[in-house]
């Protein structure tokens, strides 16, 4: 009998040990984060908000750790697309997220009848040519620039981002794409209060003239910030 109890106890207490390592590896700080978008199909906009809040309730229920942005395109040749993205993650929570299946069956469900296109990647921010921290305010706009370099300028585009700092005028959050899509690619975050304030610091936008010649194709897109459509964010600046 005591080995039985014994043999029961030792078992609780791995089951323990193995929840806490899940637990700290999922909440474990760092530079990554996870960017992805989806492509409502055409006529399903309502039922795929729906179902995308009704996910969010699943990783309520689930106890989810992560803090999740959500967006929609608005200025873009992507417009009405959708953005979700967690950030400050250490490489090691990427393989510990909240019960992967029951993500996915909850998301099958609820979320990809709705959609056509589904792009994920993950990001490194680079704190040497920001200004802020990795994780964005979540103000009601956002500036999203995204930069496709040519193959093998990267030491130099950094270098050139890099002597510009000190300039650099609130909030702006540089990342570099490590996997996921079309490389070498950068994505600059500057959270905005309003289209008005994107608008006045357009003079802003623009990247340092000696990166001309080093870039393949820039973009510049306007996010919406739907905090119905957002989990664990403070409430948006207004």
């Amino acid at each position: 009998m005591n080995h039985r109890w014994l043999r029961i106890l030792g078992t609780a207490l791995l089951a323990c040990t193995v929840l806490r390592t899940r637990v700290v590896a999922q909440t474990e700080q760092g530079p990554y984060a996870r960017i992805a978008i989806m492509h409502p199909l055409d006529g399903h906009s309502v039922d795929f908000e729906a179902g995308y809040i009704r996910h969010l309730a699943w990783h309520q229920q689930a106890k989810d750790t992560w803090t999740w942005y959500g967006w929609t395109v608005n200025y873009s040749e992507r417009r009405m697309w959708f953005i979700y993205a967690s950030f400050g993650h250490s490489a090691a929570s990427f393989d510990n997220p909240v019960d992967p299946a029951g993500d996915d069956r909850d998301n099958t469900m609820n979320v990809a009848p709705h959609v056509d296109h589904w792009g994920n990647a993950i990001y490194e921010f680079l704190p040497g040519l920001s200004r802020g921290t990795s994780v964005p305010q979540p103000a009601a706009r956002a500036e999203l620039t995204t930069v496709d370099l040519k193959p093998g300028s990267e030491k130099t585009f950094e270098a050139a981002l890099s002597a510009g700092q000190s300039t650099l005028q609130g909030e702006t959050l540089w990342y570099r794409m490590v996997v996921g899509g079309t490389t070498p690619r950068y994505i600059r975050l500057r959270p905005r209060p309003s289209l008005a304030a994107v608008i006045e610091g357009e003079s802003e936008q623009a990247l340092p003239e000696k990166v001309n010649a080093l870039t393949a194709k820039t973009t510049v897109e306007i996010l919406n910030l739907r905090p119905t459509m957002s989990y664990g964010l403070p409430q948006a600046r207004q």
